[in-house]
C-alpha cells in the first residue's frame, strides 16, 4: 500500500501533459469534466514518460539521507570552534584564489613591521614578500591583508623594487583608487614615489578626475595627488573641473591663468556652459557630503566668483549646518565658510553657529577654523546664540586658550578689533571676502576696482600663495572689515565680552597666570589687553576693580627678588615680559602707578640694566604727566650718573 502511494505520489510531481493519461488517471475513479480529444493523440504527440520498472522506483535514492554523513557533528564547545574554524577556512579557499599566499605574506609582515627589527633583516623579508607576490600584485592588492603587506614593502624596499611595484600597479591605479583597502596601497605609492611618477600618475588621471570626486573612497586619491603635486599639476586637475572643453583638450590653457573668470575671458568660453558644468559635479559631491577635500574648496570659491544669484543662495543654504564644519580646515574652506555667515540669513547662520556644538574649542585652535569664529563675532546679531554656544565653550577652557596662537585670536578680536598686530593682510583679505552676485551695486563696483589692481602685469600670477589671495574679483584689500550684521558693533561687543561674563573670567584667568602670560609670546598679547580694558575702553567702568586686581596681581610678581637659579630669568630681565610691561606703562597709567609704588619704588637702581631698564626708563617716556613726575625724583639721578640711559628714539 505504501509503495503505491509513493508511486502515485511521484506521478503527481511530473509535468502534465494534455491528451496522457498517467498511473494516477487510472487510480482516480472520478470522470474528467471535460473529455480528452483522443483524435489529437494521432496527430503526432509524444508519449508520456512511463518508469523502466517498479523496482527501480521503489530503490529511488531520497534527496537527503542521513547515512551520508559519516562524521557526527561536535558536541562540546571547543570542538563546534574549531569545527566552524575549519568550515570558514574551507570557504575562504574556495573563495579566495590567492588564500595560501596571503597566509604566507601575512607572517612574513608581521616580523618586518617590528620596530625593534634589524635594517638588514627587514630588507631580506621584504625582498622575499616582494619575489612572492611579483605578477600578482593587482590581484592581491585589493584584500585588506595584502594591501597592508604592500604599504610595508613601499615603505621600506628598495628604489628598484618600488619602481616595479610601480610599473605593475601602474596600469590598474583607477580600479585601485577605488578600492576600500587599496586605496590606502595608492596613497602609499605617491607618497614614496619619484617626481616623474608622480607626474605620470597625475596624468592618468586626465577625464576621471570628476567622477573619482564623486566616489568616498576615490576622492580620497584625487586629494592626495592634488596636495602632493605642484601649483601646475594642482591647475591640470582643477581645469577637467571647470568645462568640457578643458576636459577634452588639456593642453588648451596656459598655466598662467588661475582665477576661472580669467580662463573664461581668454577662451571665450560660454559663462552659463561653464556654470552648468560645475555645477553638475559639485551638486552630486555635496549632496554625498564629500566636502572634507581642499580641491573640493577651491572649486567652490572659484564657482562663487561667477555664480549667479540665486545658485549662491542655493549653494549656501546646502553648505549652512553641520557640513561647513567638516570645511573649515583649510584656507579655502574658512573663506567658504566666511562667505555663508557674511551672504547667508538669520536662518542660516543660526545653522551654522548650532553645527559648532560641542567643536568649539578645536575649531579655535585651527589655523584657518579661528578666522570663521572671528567672522561670526564680528558679524552676527543673536548674541544670545553666540553665548550659548560659542562663548560657553571659549570660557571652558580659556586658560589653554589664552596660551595658543590660534586660539587667542577671538579673544584678541572682541578686546580689540581687526588689529594689524593680531591679523596679517591676509586674514584682513579673507574677511573682506564677498560674493560678486550677492553684493550691492556699489559694493561690486568697488571691489571690482580693487581686483583689477591686484592683477599681474602678465595678467597671472607668479606664486601660488599670490594666486589662492587674489582669487575673487570681488576681494578686498582694506585692513577694515566689511560688517555683515545690522546691529552697532560696539554694542555686539559689549553683548558677547561683558554681559556675557567673558570679560570677568578671562580677568580671573589673567591674574591666576600672570606671570605665565607675560613670559609666553602669545599670552602677553592678551594679558596686555586685558590689562588697558580693551579698544574704546570696552571693559570700563564696569570692571574697573577687577582691572585694579590685575594690576596688582603683575605688580605682585614682578616685585619679586631675582631667584639665584640662572635659568629662572626674573619677569623685568625676560625678552618678552620686559617689553609688555613697558608697553603697560605707557599705555596704561592705572597700571603704570601701581607698578611703581609695589614693585620699583626705591629699587630702580637695581634695575637699571640690561632689558628691565627699558620698563624703569618707560615712566620717563610716559605721556602722562602724573607718571613722570612719580618717577623722576629716583630716576632722574640716575640719568645724570649714566647708570640709566633713555632708548634711542627712531
Amino acid at each position: 500500500m505504501a509503495a503505491k502511494n509513493q508511486q502515485g505520489n511521484e506521478s503527481k510531481k511530473r509535468k502534465w501533459i494534455p491528451g496522457t493519461k498517467t498511473e494516477s488517471d487510472k487510480s482516480n475513479p472520478k470522470k474528467s469534466k471535460f473529455p480528452l480529444n483522443t483524435t489529437a493523440n494521432k496527430g503526432g504527440l509524444k508519449k508520456p514518460f512511463k518508469p523502466s520498472s517498479k523496482h527501480e522506483q521503489h530503490t529511488a535514492k531520497p534527496r537527503f539521507d542521513k547515512s551520508d554523513n559519516v562524521h557526527e557533528p561536535p558536541k562540546t564547545k571547543r570542538e563546534l570552534r574549531l569545527h566552524a574554524k575549519e568550515l570558514a577556512e574551507a570557504r575562504k579557499k574556495k573563495r579566495k584564489r590567492h588564500y595560501n599566499l596571503e597566509q604566507e605574506l601575512a607572517s612574513l609582515w608581521e616580523q618586518m613591521r617590528q620596530r625593534d627589527i634589524a635594517k638588514e633583516k627587514r630588507s631580506k623579508l621584504v625582498s622575499d614578500a616582494v619575489n612572492k607576490m611579483k605578477g600578482k600584485i593587482p590581484e592581491i592588492a585589493g584584500s585588506h591583508v595584502s594591501s597592508r603587506v604592500l604599504q610595508t614593502c613601499v615603505k621600506y624596499c628598495s628604489k628598484d623594487e618600488r619602481d616595479a611595484v610601480f610599473e605593475e600597479l601602474r596600469p590598474h591605479f583607477l580600479t585601485l583608487a577605488c578600492n576600500t583597502y587599496a586605496v590606502h596601497l595608492v596613497t602609499k605609492m605617491l607618497d614614496n614615489a619619484s617626481k616623474d611618477q608622480l607626474a605620470q600618475f597625475i596624468s592618468s588621471l586626465h577625464g576621471h578626475v570628476a567622477s573619482l570626486l564623486r566616489h568616498m573612497v576615490g576622492s580620497v586619491v584625487i586629494e592626495h595627488a592634488y596636495q602632493l603635486g605642484n601649483s601646475t599639476q594642482k591647475q591640470a586637475l582643477l581645469l577637467e573641473l571647470y568645462s568640457t572643453e578643458l576636459q577634452l583638450f588639456k593642453d588648451l590653457v596656459s598655466m598662467k591663468e588661475s582665477r576661472l573668470v580669467d580662463i573664461i575671458a581668454k577662451l571665450n568660453l560660454q559663462k552659463t556652459s561653464v556654470l552648468r558644468h560645475v555645477s553638475s559635479v559639485l551638486q552630486p559631491i555635496l549632496e554625498k557630503g564629500i566636502v572634507d577635500h581642499s580641491i573640493i574648496h577651491r572649486v567652490l570659491m572659484e564657482y562663487f566668483s561667477i555664480v549667479d544669484q540665486s545658485s549662491a543662495a542655493e549653494i549656501i543654504q546646502q553648505l549652512s549646518g553641520a557640513l561647513l564644519v567638516r570645511m573649515i580646515h583649510t584656507k579655502d574652506g574658512s573663506r567658504i565658510g566666511i562667505l555663508c555667515i557674511k551672504h547667508g540669513s538669520a536662518k542660516e547662520r543660526k545653522k551654522i553657529i548650532k553645527g559648532m556644538k560641542d567643536h568649539v574649542r578645536k575649531i579655535a585652535e585651527d589655523k584657518f577654523g579661528t578666522m570663521l569664529l572671528v567672522c561670526i563675532l564680528s558679524t552676527i546679531d543673536d548674541t544670545k546664540l553666540a553665548t550659548k554656544i560659542i562663548i560657553r565653550e571659549l570660557q571652558a577652557v580659556l586658560k589653554d586658550l589664552v596660551m595658543d596662537k590660534n586660539g587667542r585670536r577671538p579673544l584678541l578680536q572682541l578686546l580689540h578689533p581687526n588689529c594689524s598686530r593680531y591679523f596679517g593682510p591676509d586674514d584682513m583679505a579673507s574677511m573682506n571676502l564677498s560674493i560678486p552676485s550677492l553684493c550691492t551695486k556699489g559694493d561690486t563696483d568697488k571691489h571690482s576696482e580693487l581686483g583689477k589692481e591686484t592683477e599681474s602685469p602678465e595678467g597671472g600670477e607668479t606664486g601660488e600663495e599670490k594666486s589662492k589671495e587674489e582669487e575673487i574679483p570681488a576681494t578686498g584689500e582694506s585692513l577694515d572689515l566689511t560688517e555683515g550684521g545690522k546691529k552697532d558693533p560696539l554694542l555686539r561687543r559689549q553683548e558677547l565680552l561683558v554681559n556675557s561674563g567673558l570679560a570677568e573670567k578671562l580677568i580671573d584667568t589673567c591674574c591666576e597666570m600672570a606671570g605665565e602670560l607675560l613670559r609666553s609670546n602669545y599670552g602677553k598679547e592678551v594679558i596686555y589687553e586685558v590689562a588697558t580694558g580693551g579698544a574704546d575702553g570696552i571693559l570700563h567702568p564696569c570692571l574697573d576693580e577687577k582691572l585694579h586686581t590685575l594690576h596688582e596681581a603683575v605688580a605682585s610678581v614682578v616685585a619679586q627678588p631675582k631667584s639665584d637659579v640662572p635659568e629662572e630669568e626674573h619677569l623685568l630681565e625676560n625678552f618678552h615680559s620686559s617689553r609688555t610691561i613697558r608697553k603697560l606703562v605707557l599705555d596704561c597709567p592705572a597700571f603704570a602707578s601701581t607698578l611703581w609704588g609695589n614693585a620699583l619704588k626705591g629699587k630702580c637702581k637695581t634695575w637699571a640694566q640690561g632689558h628691565s631698564c627699558k620698563v624703569v626708563s618707560a615712566f620717563l617716556e610716559s605721556s602722562d604727566s602724573d607718571v613722570r613726575e612719580l618717577a623722576r625724583n629716583e630716576l632722574q639721578p640716575l640719568l645724570d650718573s649714566g647708570a640709566l640711559k633713555l632708548p634711542e628714539t627712531k
